[in-house]
């Protein structure tokens, strides 16, 4: 290690110091180097092992490593899914002296998928699909916090499963530009064709290649994150007018943005000079709703999709089975305790790196409800533990390691048998 050597860090971890940066990232040795799969990138990009984690170390110039480093500190501040920078190294030189390229340290996402690890021999038209969409949230994320991305598209994207979806992460944002007084329209129309325009050729680039299926079409999916994108955009910055006799409109559009997983900070409520109409504008929406509730309830951190997936169970087991009397964090620390943990202990440890837990929850409900529809009666939770983990779980991949499992899975309503005065375990009727 060269005496000269810079390190601006966000935590101080002194084995920052073993890794050979006199070496060229290219030339690191094995015992460094983590076997992950990782996207297209511009610039040398490879997974090291850091104090028991894994890291991304991207080669670039001075500038650019700062520049970025401190966006996706600003990003993170403003709570925008994107990786977490640890460090800066610049004033790199190898055993000669010879000066080599400044790099960026960022933790890896765990269980996070570059796209073209979500398939495993050609990517199906549903799978892009939901890929896309996952970007348009993220993208109107990005916008409501005044970014403008610069270079939207899969390859700056990483995906970490999300019952049945994906959650989108920023992993790029070297182009990315913050504006505290917001963007423009025309800012935000540029970025979206931006978006379009890179998805596209992504995924033509596939279909050169023979990696995506015959019937997927490049160009309506590409064009699929306009619709996405405008869409949500109206829903959750949208005017809307209504008689004053319909007030219960305003409470439709609350629910309606919290089912879409987001909550209203500031609501803006207008009447004309007559009373007669009302006009809502929500003026401040986060993203999160449902990973909030469950968080607050039980302290489980998943994605918005299973917070909901797994907050839909507490609700039927409360249903069922809670007293109606009784405090929620109560009745959520009971069903935590009940069902939820003793699911995550049931896994092998030689499996659990193949989904996080959250995922496998949500994954096991809906493969107890596949049972309980093949064998035409109600599943105790144990047994479907059980069928779960030997005839699926272990036949994946583990996605800290390898991604190249299937994609599809579909969320069905679970029906709890039972009633609040039964003393049995509830984990046996459902």
């Amino acid at each position: 290690m060269s005496g000269s050597l810079n390190i601006l860090s966000a935590t101080a971890d002194p084995a920052l110091l073993d890794l050979p940066w006199h070496l060229p990232l290219d030339a690191w040795p094995n015992q460094n180097i983590a076997a992950l799969p990782k996207g297209i990138s511009r610039h040398l990009v490879r997974f090291a092992h850091l104090s028991g984690r894994v890291v991304a170390i991207k080669e670039t110039t001075s500038e650019m490593a700062k520049g970025e480093y401190d966006m996706l500190r600003r990003l993170q501040g403003l709570d925008l899914p994107c990786v977490e920078p640890l460090a800066v190294i610049t004033n790199r030189t190898d055993e000669d002296g010879a000066p080599l390229k400044s790099v960026l340290v960022t933790r890896h996402l765990k269980f996070s998928l570059p796209y073209r690890a979500l398939y495993s021999q050609t990517l199906r038209p549903d799978t892009a699909t939901r890929l896309v969409d996952a970007l348009a949230v993220l993208l109107v994320r990005v916008h409501m916090v005044g970014l403008f991305w610069g270079d939207v598209s899969l390859s700056n994207t990483l995906f970490r499963r999300d019952a049945g979806a994906f959650a989108a992460y920023l992993v790029d944002a070297e182009t990315g530009q913050l504006y505290p007084g917001g963007l423009s329209n025309g800012q935000r129309e540029n970025d979206l064709e931006i978006a379009r325009v890179n998805i596209a050729g992504e995924l033509m680039d596939l279909e050169a290649g023979g990696r995506v299926a015959d019937e997927l079409d490049p160009i309506r999916i590409s064009n699929g994150i306009v619709a996405a994108y405008r869409s949500l955009w109206k829903e959750l910055t949208g005017s809307e007018s209504f008689a004053s006799s319909e007030r219960w409109r305003i409470t439709e559009r609350v629910e309606r943005l919290n089912h879409l997983g987001f909550d209203i900070e500031e609501l803006g409520i207008k009447t004309d000079e007559s009373g007669t109409t009302v006009r809502i504008q929500p003026k401040v929406v986060d993203a999160g709703h449902h990973q909030r509730r469950l968080l607050r309830l039980t302290g489980l951190d998943a994605e918005e999709n299973q917070a909901r997936r797994l907050l839909n169970d507490l609700d039927s087991y409360t249903a069922s089975y809670g007293n109606p009397d009784a405090d929620e964090e109560m009745v959520a620390h009971e069903w935590l305790v009940r069902v939820f943990e003793p699911v995550v202990r049931a896994i092998p440890r030689e499996l659990k790196g193949k989904l996080e837990p959250a995922e496998v929850f949500h994954q096991l409900l809906d493969h107890r409800w596949f049972m309980a529809q093949h064998q035409g009666r109600d599943i105790p939770l144990a047994e479907a533990v059980t069928s779960y983990v030997q005839d699926v779980l272990r036949h994946r991949r583990d996605e800290v390691t390898v991604i190249d499992p299937p994609t599809g899975s579909i969320t069905m309503p679970i029906s709890v048998a039972g009633g609040a005065d039964d003393e049995s375990d509830w984990r046996l009727k459902v």
